[in-house]
């Protein structure tokens, strides 16, 4: 098994994440999205399995300096955005054996343990 993370290091619920994975045991691999930014082929991946919609980091200024437009922007036109601009993608991010799995860390821990297969 294997669990990547996609984040950013200083992000507070990434820590969190982190904290937890290491309580639990659980051995995974961090990615620093700023230093290592996904390519559109893998954010199409994520959100075939995630959706876009869940994906945004709502809470971010990258996602406030966005235009009123992006109301209405098609998957496709959230997947360019977030190819282009990485800190749009809600943290972290959870694929497991290149499968994307969970987006944020705020799920009750039940769920995070089904999703991550612990």
């Amino acid at each position: 098994m294997s669990i990547h993370i996609y984040g950013i290091p200083n992000c507070g619920t990434c820590k969190n994440a982190f904290k937890w994975l290491k309580f639990n045991n659980v051995e995974y691999k961090f990615i620093n999205i700023k230093e290592d930014p996904p390519k559109r082929e893998t954010i199409q991946n994520w959100a075939n399995s995630l959706g876009t919609k869940s994906m945004r980091n709502t809470s971010g200024g990258s996602y406030r300096a966005l235009g009123e437009d992006k109301k209405i922007w098609t998957d496709e036109e959230w997947i360019d955005a977030f190819a282009k601009d990485p800190m749009l993608l809600k943290r972290p991010l959870f694929v497991k054996d290149g499968k994307a799995v969970l987006v944020g860390f705020r799920a009750s821990e039940e769920v995070i343990r089904e999703k991550l297969g612990l």
